[in-house]
């Protein structure tokens, strides 16, 4: 089975285990916070590629409306276990940036280097469906009106703001009845696709996505226990740690399929996992998560600062006016690039 493997792929399974190894060994051995975090870190991202290249493997057996939905929602396995090991441990902003981070690494970075690499590969114009970033529009839009009344209500101190809890919990009961329809109705009307004769074995592409979830759970852990030493000796905030280093390693790496998809014109199933990710992140894994918290001592709501509000609306906007009309250019790929920059600086220095 494991021929049907490119050397660079069999090389790169074999570093990603050994970083993973390394890190156990750092965990169990007694090395310093630190030590454990940065390569804990650099696991992450080595495990969300596998998961990301599993679960292509296993989509390349459906069309590219199944295959995104699929990856985005096997992909986010890693910080769905960051956010609940974080939420565990009672870190709440760490759990609350990692999913601000999912997004936002998503809809500006990864889309950004899509469309570069897409535009690039086409020649100047990079052309794909318009439904999706149509529709991802709509459901960003729905989670953020629930963000930002709470939001409001929270710096307004008015007599809902008391009921964060229960709001929370109830809206995303709505987030999650939205996702199910459309993501029904998005199925059976986007059957279609690409044909893609499958490559590697079906058997493999699950075992090594099975291992990988497993592995993401290890690495999480192992994660978030070196947490707040780790961040206090690098001089690093728990947003930034959150928003960035947990947003990159899980999102960046993992969807850089994207990018390969793109620059070889494959431009519909680039698309679709990255907006699929996008909305999958919103209106599924951050409701789910909510409701998840329930269960939890520290509870997860939609209540986030003003300025994290207006970034979320003003990303929205943005990755509509770009896609919406199913093509994008270079410049356009590069300024939602430009976008992720500021909001990091700015997000390094809170």
């Amino acid at each position: 089975m494991w021929r049907a493997l490119t050397t660079r792929e069999r090389l790169l399974l074999g570093l990603v285990g050994a970083i993973v190894a390394t890190t156990a060994a750092l965990e169990y051995g007694g090395a310093s916070d630190v030590a454990v975090f940065l390569v804990a870190a650099l696991a992450l991202a080595g495990v969300a590629w596998v998961v990301s290249f599993s679960t292509e493997a296993v989509g390349e057996r459906f069309g590219p409306a199944l295959t995104g939905v699929l990856q985005s929602t096997l992909g986010n396995l890693p910080e769905l276990f960051v956010v609940l090991f974080a939420l565990s441990a009672g870190e709440l902003v760490v759990a609350q940036y990692s999913i601000l981070g999912s997004l936002f690494a998503n809809a500006l970075l990864v889309l950004g280097l899509v469309i570069l690499a897409g535009s690039r590969a086409a020649g100047g114009v990079m052309r794909f469906g318009r439904r999706l970033p149509n529709d991802t529009a709509t459901l960003l839009l729905l989670a953020i009106f629930i963000i930002s009344l709470l939001g409001f209500s929270d710096q307004a101190g008015d007599r809902a703001s008391q009921h964060q809890v229960e709001i929370s919990a109830i809206g995303a009961v709505v987030l999650l009845a939205v996702y199910g329809v459309w993501l029904f109705f998005y199925l059976r009307d986007e059957k279609g696709g690409e044909p893609v004769t499958p490559r590697v074995p079906l058997a493999l592409s699950v075992g090594l996505l099975a291992v990988a979830g497993v592995a993401a759970a290890f690495v999480s852990d192992w994660f978030v226990g070196s947490l707040d030493s780790a961040i206090e000796t690098l001089g690093l905030s728990r947003e930034f740690t959150g928003l960035v280093i947990v947003g990159i390693a899980g999102n960046a790496v993992e969807n850089v399929v994207g990018v390969v998809l793109a620059h070889k014109g494959r431009n519909d199933l680039a698309i679709s996992v990255v907006k699929n990710s996008v909305a999958q992140i919103a209106v599924f894994l951050f409701p789910a998560l909510v409701l998840i918290s329930l269960f939890f001592e520290t509870r997860l709501t939609f209540v986030l600062p003003t300025v994290y509000i207006a970034a979320l609306f003003l990303m929205a906007i943005s990755v509509w006016q770009t896609t919406q009309d199913g093509e994008a250019m270079a410049f356009e790929g590069l300024a939602l690039v430009g976008f992720y920059i500021i909001l990091a600086v700015l997000t390094f220095y809170e």
